[in-house]
């Protein structure tokens, strides 16, 4: 059902697409938008390697959702900084995409977790993080990405 990548040298090992998921904060999510238009918009995510999901959080209305609640089938795309070898000008890029299903989270207790766990990436101001969750958790949905399929790679940009 899902493509391998043609550059099968270039494949990244699950281990490694993990490590990436793990690793960088944002990505974007692309969604069957209006009309049959793809939507794609930068996020920011929290991988739980406990479950192998992605999640995301947002707010309760929007173009996103709207989408969501007529296709839950997403592709979320991740990549590194990258790396430069002295000297060179291209750099070597690792890219994970993430094809699965999108569901909806608005049970109160999973808001708390996912929102500590997706806060934690950014800073460990523990009073800031309460504050945040405090002020703004009743507004907020949790997204929650199941892989079906997780491809990954490196490229150089050269």
């Amino acid at each position: 059902m899902f493509r391998e990548i043609s550059r099968s040298k270039q494949k990244l090992p699950s281990d490694e697409c993990a490590e990436i998921l793990t690793a960088e904060t944002r990505g974007v999510l692309s969604v069957l938008g209006d009309d049959g238009y793809p939507y794609g918009m930068p996020m920011n995510h929290w991988y739980d390697a406990d479950d192998g999901c992605i999640y995301f959080h947002c707010g309760k209305i929007g173009h996103r959702l709207d989408s969501l609640h007529r296709c839950d089938k997403v592709s979320y795309c991740v990549y590194d900084r990258g790396t430069r070898a002295e000297g060179a000008w291209a750099y070597d890029v690792r890219s994970v995409i993430v094809f699965g299903r999108m569901q909806i989270i608005d049970d109160t207790e999973e808001i708390l977790r996912v929102a500590r766990a997706l806060s934690y990436k950014f800073t460990q101001d523990e009073a800031y993080i309460e504050n945040e969750i405090a002020h703004f958790a009743k507004a907020t949905l949790i997204l929650k990405l199941t892989p079906e399929h997780i491809t990954g790679k490196r490229v150089n940009e050269a």
